[in-house]
């Protein structure tokens, strides 16, 4: 959100840097092509523990990513990190 020296164009930037957004990505990320659909269908997608059983992992949708480098930063400094990243190479094919 929104908080001390952050803006949402700040926030968007560091969305950009740090999660890879391209479909494929996404479903390789979050293990969506894994056979656990049985698993995950029932009682509910989300609030479930995280974990990882006979080389599957299940909930991996619950392992928040630490985005806490980036709490301290000024607006110049997330331009700078976005400038020094790979994000167009990330978000483009």
């Amino acid at each position: 959100t929104e908080q001390g020296k952050l803006t949402a164009d700040d926030i968007t930037n560091i969305i950009k840097i740090a999660f890879d957004c391209r479909p494929g990505a996404i479903a390789q990320s979050l293990a969506l092509r894994e056979p656990k659909y049985q698993e995950t269908a029932a009682y509910c997608h989300f609030g479930r523990q995280a974990y990882t059983h006979q080389g599957i992992k299940y909930f991996e949708w619950e392992n928040a990513k630490d985005l806490s480098e980036y709490k301290g930063m000024t607006s110049a400094q997330v331009s700078a990190a976005l400038k020094s990243s790979n994000y167009l190479t990330k978000w483009v094919d």
